[in-house]
């Protein structure tokens, strides 16, 4: 979806949000919660009570999209203090669509020499 380095922004709704709103109730939470233009081209991330569902919402440049992601076992791991935007990184960003941990995931190590 977002290749790293494109210099999107990607910003994470902490706490809980109302799953059943649509792309209009997200863009109006955007303006009026977080003081943030849901137009500029940033993807906005959301999750509900239930950990296994988040929606994302961003403006294409032609209209606004909503994609939504459901995990058919374990949940999205997801800051629950506040009601804050945090900023991610694309590839923050990917991880968590996966379901991984994407705060301080674990690094494989590499051999430094072979034999």
């Amino acid at each position: 979806m977002i290749a790293p380095g494109s210099g999107v922004r990607v910003y994470l709704a902490c706490g809980r949000t109302d799953m059943r709103k649509g792309m209009d109730g997200l863009a109006m939470l955007i303006q009026q919660n977080f003081a943030e233009n849901p137009f500029d081209g940033a993807v906005f991330a959301f999750r509900g009570r239930k950990a296994s569902q988040i929606k994302l919402i961003w403006h294409d440049g032609i209209g606004l999209c909503l994609l939504t992601r459901r995990l058919e076992r374990g949940g999205f791991p997801w800051p629950q203090s506040g009601t804050a935007l945090i900023s991610l990184s694309p590839a923050q960003l990917a991880t968590l669509l996966e379901g991984c941990e994407w705060r301080a995931p674990a690094r494989s190590l590499r051999p430094e020499m072979a034999g």
